[in-house]
């Protein structure tokens, strides 16, 4: 027979059918690496979001602070970061804050906050380098002091503030 039917015939075998399901459980530990990866990459997003939010945070508390002093405004500045922090919903037990340059509460200072948080990964099988390690997520954040702003010192009265 040389006509549809036997062609009908031939495809219509299932005598290959289960021939590469071994690359099923395969392809299924890629998919779940895959996620893995994006987990860690996720979490590393998160706390930079954090972090940044947090720097911002400590410094609008410091530059707008009430106390008068530096060591009441920088108390101020971290409760407003440790507040940040928590909002984000993140560990508060990984998160350092520290001011780059002098934070002085005086007018025309530039206030600059450093708040670094510490982001654990797991290891991923194939993925060499990345992994199973803590890293550290940065945000910087940086204002002036009000110029105008009454009671506080200023290192010379003729000065102008430059941003």
């Amino acid at each position: 027979m040389t006509g549809p039917s036997s062609r009908l015939g031939r495809w219509g075998d299932e005598s290959g059918f289960v021939g590469g399901f071994e690359a099923l459980p395969f392809g299924f530990l890629v998919f779940v690496v895959g996620v893995a990866l994006l987990v860690n990459a996720w979490g590393v997003i998160d706390a930079k979001l954090a972090a940044s939010a947090a720097a911002r945070e400590a410094v609008r508390a410091f530059v707008e602070s009430e106390a008068g002093d530096g060591s009441g405004a920088m108390s101020e500045a971290r409760a407003a970061a440790e507040s940040a922090i928590v909002g984000h919903k993140a560990d508060a037990g990984r998160w350092q804050l520290r001011s780059e340059g002098p934070a002085e509460l005086r007018r025309c200072a530039r206030v600059t906050f450093v708040v670094s948080y510490d982001v654990p990964t797991f290891r991923l099988p194939w993925i060499e380098g990345f992994g199973g390690s803590v890293i550290t997520a940065t945000g910087r954040h940086s204002e002036v002091v009000d110029p105008y702003r009454h009671g506080l010192a200023t290192a010379d009265a003729t000065v102008r503030c430059r941003g």
